[in-house]
């Protein structure tokens, strides 16, 4: 699809129900959650798409917040659904939040997987930082070493690969899962990264006081960045519930059958399980 500014998007949609638009994690990458779209698309229109610059999607800016709302919105309207719930994951929760404030008309649920909540980066990423590289273990100097040189496109992905690692408390299985994440490989877009990661953000409490969309937060428990990041924002939405999930900050990939359950039930209006 093409946006009004004429640069092409990667979008598909598979399942039968009423629609789901996902939000992949970044800046920068691409979407990584065709196991997801799988589970969910028995019960649900599924679609994915790739950010603009980032994976099968052009790799055109400008680059902004603003921006890829609007593309989001525009992959909405390219399907025809006048509204749709959004799951986003990682920077793509944030994503899904401010589309969800920008138009709440247009969103029937939200879900907020894994997000760093609407508080000051500095009130939680330096716990982030520490926790990263105790979790990098004896792979930090490696690390470490490709995070402060000129890298080839091979050690783009290595460094990619390390880092993700970080990411699962199954620490036996974290390079297993990484290498999954990193395949198919489309290159990291790090200018899409430093801009939309750049800019200043915006004070959201007062908006999600008045926010009347469902909402269901999904917190893996051993997640790297904090997930007391993420209270403000649950408290100052009026229908938030919220999850929390034995796994690191992708619940779906260390606990299928638990973000199956919570995310499925929230979709389809059942209760969650360990909601609250």
């Amino acid at each position: 699809m093409r946006t009004e500014d004429g640069v092409r998007l990667w979008a598909a949609r598979e399942g039968d129900g009423e629609p789901v638009v996902f939000c992949h994690g970044g800046p920068g990458l691409w979407d990584m959650m065709a196991d997801v779209a799988a589970d969910l698309s028995a019960a649900a229109t599924v679609c994915r798409w790739d950010q603009r610059g980032c994976g099968r999607s052009q790799r055109q800016g400008p680059y902004s917040v603003e921006r890829t709302v609007a593309d989001l919105d525009a992959v909405r309207a390219h399907f025809g659904w006048d509204r749709v719930a959004l799951l986003g994951h990682s920077w793509g929760a944030q994503l899904a939040l401010r589309y969800t404030l920008a138009h709440p008309d247009r969103v029937t649920k939200l879900v907020y997987v894994s997000g760093t909540g609407i508080d000051d980066d500095s009130t939680w990423h330096g716990d982030y930082s520490r926790n990263l590289r105790n979790s990098l273990g004896g792979h930090l100097t490696r690390w470490e070493a490709l995070a402060a040189k000129e890298r080839t496109a091979k050690e783009d992905r290595e460094y990619c690969v390390l880092q993700w690692s970080a990411d699962f408390a199954d620490r036996e299985r974290a390079l297993e899962h990484a290498e999954a994440m990193a395949d198919p490989w489309f290159d990291v877009n790090f200018e899409c990264n430093a801009a939309l990661g750049g800019e200043s953000s915006p004070v959201l409490r007062g908006q999600c006081e008045t926010l009347d969309v469902p909402t269901l937060i999904v917190d893996g428990a051993a997640d790297i960045r904090p997930r007391s990041a993420v209270d403000s924002l649950a408290r100052a939405l009026p229908e938030a519930s919220r999850v929390r999930l034995p796994a690191g900050h992708l619940p779906w990939v260390e606990d299928p059958a638990g973000f199956r359950s919570a995310v499925g039930g929230f979709l389809a209006d059942r209760c969650c399980p360990g909601a609250g």
